[in-house]
């Protein structure tokens, strides 16, 4: 999707197209999330503080974001999709993947497809997208972000030396600033470089990941398509949150931790999932300075106040040398829970309230019932902006604000 945040709001809000707009997250501490073409054309770039933006566009509209806008958005364009191919992958809020394989024989062409697609989107949203079509998936991402706004890149198998050659490594999907700066060290600085490098030169500078970097520079990727209900088991429930301020109150971090406790627990139970191993994760006010520590216990738990005790246990381990900025907390070490009813009464009572407050938030929203000790702080609960590991389906749908 291009510049999807921006995009949505303006289409809600028709005197704000056609204007620069900047979507911002609800908190203190927010910068820009997004922003519209026209702030694009005027210097203004994800990331960037909101005096950055309206210093070099002093027109810029800042628009606190609506996250249930656009997971809303995002569920129903994947529905979009789906009616051409069952096999979608949902990478991130604003971006699948479509293994059209098996659906050409009902459709004609791939390039059929992606016109059908872009058409029915913008109809129902009156928003564009940019499509990629391509052997793999990791090209396919790369012919998606070749033309932007509305385009559509083809990259057919024989042209993907050509393509590859002088592009920089930096295009390629999953080669972030940090990868890109050893591979410049090490002289490779586009994919026909990366692809020609000896593997054995990569794999002793990164390891087992040398092979792979290896054959994206070549084009390479044999990973499917993974279409929902078919994922690997996840591997662990976690929720972290930049606050709003920092803080060095005891009481206040252990409120924090409480409420993140109350998100994974919530989680982990509409999943029906509990594990054996609680982390948590500090980062300091200095924002560089972080730290993380983990507990495994003796029983599987998935209830929220033994998360919590898990997480101050680790805590307590530790001496906190500055305020904190962030704080996170994840259970993993999974497994999946049978509809067994605990043995002891007191535990069964425990679990049918937890059950009773479960479906209650469902049914009215999250925090619609929530601990008493966090009713005071609801309106300085943290950042609000969307988190990257929303999904629109399966455990990875996380709760939004």
């Amino acid at each position: 999707m291009n510049a999807f945040f921006a995009s949505v709001e303006q289409q809600a809000n028709p005197e704000l197209r056609g204007k620069p707009i900047a979507v911002v997250g609800g908190g203190g501490r927010t910068v820009i999330t997004t922003s519209s073409y026209e702030a694009r054309a005027k210097g203004v770039k994800t990331g960037m503080a909101i005096w950055e933006g309206k210093r070099v566009c002093p027109e810029l509209i800042i628009v606190v974001g609506d996250n249930r806008k656009y997971t809303y958005t995002s569920c129903k364009i994947n529905e979009i999709f789906r009616d051409f191919t069952p096999e979608v992958e949902a990478f991130s809020i604003d971006e699948s993947w479509l293994d059209v394989t098996h659906s050409l024989g009902i459709f004609g062409s791939a390039e059929a497809i992606a016109y059908q697609i872009k058409a029915r989107i913008k109809h129902s949203f009156g928003i564009t997208c940019s499509i990629g079509i391509a052997p793999n998936k990791l090209l396919a991402k790369l012919a998606s972000d070749m033309q932007k706004p509305d385009g559509l890149t083809i990259i057919a198998p024989d042209d993907v030396s050509r393509i590859l050659e002088r592009m920089p490594i930096k295009e390629l999907c999953g080669i972030g600033k940090n990868m890109q700066r050893h591979l410049n060290m090490m002289s490779i600085y586009t994919c026909g470089e990366l692809g020609r490098c000896d593997e054995a030169r990569l794999t002793r500078k990164f390891g087992i990941i040398g092979s792979r970097l290896k054959q994206m520079g070549q084009g390479i990727d044999h990973s499917p398509v993974i279409q929902y209900g078919k994922e690997d088991d996840v591997k662990s429930v976690g929720h972290s949150r930049t606050l709003e301020r920092d803080i060095d109150d005891p009481a206040e971090i252990r409120r924090f931790l409480l409420q993140l406790s109350e998100m994974v627990g919530s989680r982990a139970r509409r999943y029906n999932v509990s594990g054996k191993t609680i982390h948590l994760y500090v980062r300091y006010a200095d924002f560089f300075t972080s730290w993380g520590k983990q507990t495994s216990l003796k029983n599987y738990i998935n209830q929220s106040d033994d998360i919590y005790k898990a997480a101050l246990s680790i805590l307590a381990t530790v001496d906190l040398e500055q305020p904190v900025r962030l704080l996170g907390v994840s259970l993993s070490n999974l497994k999946h829970e049978s509809e067994q009813l605990p043995l002891f009464e007191e535990e069964r009572k425990k679990l049918f309230a937890t059950q009773a407050m479960d479906e209650l938030n469902a049914r009215f929203g999250s925090e619609a019932v929530t601990f008493g000790s966090l009713v005071p702080e609801k309106a300085s609960s943290g950042s609000h902006v969307i988190p990257p590991s929303w999904r629109p389906d399966g455990i990875k749908n996380v709760d939004v604000q």
